[in-house]
């Protein structure tokens, strides 16, 4: 017999449900679309109800319901983030926690009580990079495929190399917190003025407009980057870990000034970094792209994660 399994992303920025009945997606919604509220993190009952009515069923016919990371795994690294920078990270750790408590320690409770208190089932958490891979892989056409997942971060992992073979995915390779592809080109979205998390299909519309200038000094000073894509980030130039902005005085000292404030003039500064980054951004995902070939011997390529919404660099 078939499985109903509702899948569900919440609590940190454009939360969405979707409904696999019996291996068949049925229905998949962000929440933004129900509330109207751009980038909505709340639970998404709206778009859950919308998915369970698509198949004619209710939160008590589910088998599974599935979330799409490991909040304690995530909890780990945020604490230990913060321990590695005391006392620097005390008015991050204080802003973070509130919800933490609140929520993210409770979420079958949360969901549970979201789902209208129907559900009685267990909830499922999956990884992070794990909810990537499947997300790419599984609707994709291949029978057998490599998998590139890269975003900004998960629980650890902020990019992974892995393969997809009938029902199963397999992670061979990652790369952990704090270097990260997806949060090197926020910073650089931050830096030019435009919302982390929202901004950075801007910047990289705003990269043709620029010349790559700055390529050298991103990959002589930000980056050891190797020949498989890896790298590794200088951390003294970024404030991610430790405070509330995504970059530094340091930061603005190698770009030739202050951030750029939002919603004023862009600059041939702002149009030359966002084409630095870019070439940078599409280098990296090339070299990555060539290790899970070396890897997997595999023909296909599947990617998915923030980074890999980047049309230019997916194309």
């Amino acid at each position: 017999m078939g499985k109903n399994i509702l899948g569900i992303s919440a609590f940190y920025h454009d939360s969405a449900a979707a409904l696999v009945v019996d291996g068949q997606i049925v229905a998949a919604a962000q929440e933004e679309r129900f509330t109207r509220i751009k980038h909505d993190h709340n639970f998404p009952k709206l778009a859950a109800d919308y998915c369970l009515n698509e198949a004619g069923i209710t939160a008590a016919d589910l088998d599974f319901v599935v979330f799409y990371e490991k909040p304690f795994l995530k909890f780990d690294r945020l604490l230990e983030t913060y321990l590695a920078f005391v006392p620097q990270g005390l008015k991050s750790f204080l802003s973070a926690m509130p919800l933490w408590l609140k929520q993210k320690l409770h979420l079958p409770r949360e969901i549970k009580k979201g789902l209208g208190g129907e559900y009685k089932k267990k909830v499922v958490f999956t990884g992070h990079h794990e909810s990537h891979a499947a997300s790419a892989f599984f609707p994709s056409p291949f029978e057998e495929a490599a998998i590139l997942t890269l975003d900004g971060v998960g629980e650890w992992d902020t990019s992974t190399i892995g393969s997809g073979r009938g029902n199963k995915i397999e992670i061979h390779k990652a790369l952990h917190f704090p270097h990260s592809l997806g949060l090197l080109y926020s910073a650089f979205t931050y830096f030019s003025g435009f919302r982390v998390n929202s901004g950075e299909y801007k910047l990289m519309g705003l990269a043709p407009y620029g010349k790559p200038k700055y390529k050298d000094i991103i990959l002589n000073e930000l980056l050891d980057l190797k020949e498989d894509g890896s790298f590794a980030m200088e951390m003294d130039f970024f404030n991610y870990c430790q405070g509330l902005t995504m970059t530094n005085r340091r930061f603005a000292e190698l770009f030739d000034g202050p951030r750029r404030k939002s919603e004023s003039n862009i600059t041939e500064r702002e149009m030359n970094l966002a084409a630095s980054i870019q070439v940078v951004t599409e280098e990296i995902v090339f070299r990555m792209a060539r290790t899970a070939r070396e890897l997997t011997g595999l023909p296909h390529l599947c990617i998915a994660g923030g980074v890999a919404l980047n049309c230019v660099a997916n194309g």
